[in-house]
């Protein structure tokens, strides 16, 4: 994993789906230049899970762009995937690491510079950071200060996606903050034409 795969970081959400498949909506993000995919299911079943991690893993690789699962730990190693992505309530980083193996990408969400430092410190390979703006996808999730998330950045050597609420209209409230890229739902898989938002995302964070 290299520091520019954070740059445009997709997380799936079935919430924007409308009528389409999960699989085109991240063809599309892929063929737009998203430069990482986080498959998140909350509600679907393990079988469905599995059977939708393995197609999305396929794409992913014929692009060559990292594939990690939201949460689950057990998904992750049945299919092999690149690594998985756990919250503050999920499994720690350490135990993650000693599951999956020392290969694997593990992220895990940080909202203070001590939950960041514990993390690094568990074997995190990077950061998810947020929410740096009101978002619609978490309601248990309050806004980060950009004083929060800078010292975060300044605090860490692993790399940091800001995450929550971010869009075309504010991203460039984030610049020179220190982030490596921004994860973001909406701001792809909510627009009607998802490879031209994805292309439009990648050339404003080329100014991170």
């Amino acid at each position: 994993m290299k520091r520019t795969d954070m740059r445009v970081y997709a997380v799936t959400d079935r919430h924007w789906l409308n009528g389409e498949t999960l699989y085109s909506q991240v063809e599309k993000a892929l063929e737009g230049g998203a430069t990482f995919i986080q498959l998140r299911e909350k509600k679907l079943d393990e079988e469905s899970f599995l059977k939708e991690a393995i197609e999305i893993q396929k794409l992913c690789k014929k692009h060559h762009v990292p594939f990690v699962i939201n949460d689950n730990v057990d998904i992750a190693l049945k299919i092999n995937a690149d690594g998985v992505h756990v919250g503050q309530s999920d499994m720690e980083a350490g135990d993650v690491r000693a599951k999956l193996g020392k290969d694997k990408i593990i992220g895990v969400s940080a909202h203070t510079v001590e939950e960041a430092l514990t993390a690094q410190k568990k074997g995190a390979d990077y950061l998810g950071v947020g929410a740096v703006f009101p978002t619609s996808s978490k309601d248990d999730v309050s806004v980060l200060s950009l004083e929060t998330l800078k010292a975060i950045c300044h605090a860490v050597s692993i790399p940091v996606v800001a995450i929550g609420g971010i869009s075309q209209d504010n991203i460039d409230k984030l610049y020179g903050s220190g982030i490596d890229g921004v994860a973001v739902i909406s701001a792809i898989f909510g627009q009607k034409d998802i490879k031209k938002a994805t292309r439009e995302l990648v050339c404003k964070t080329k100014k991170l």
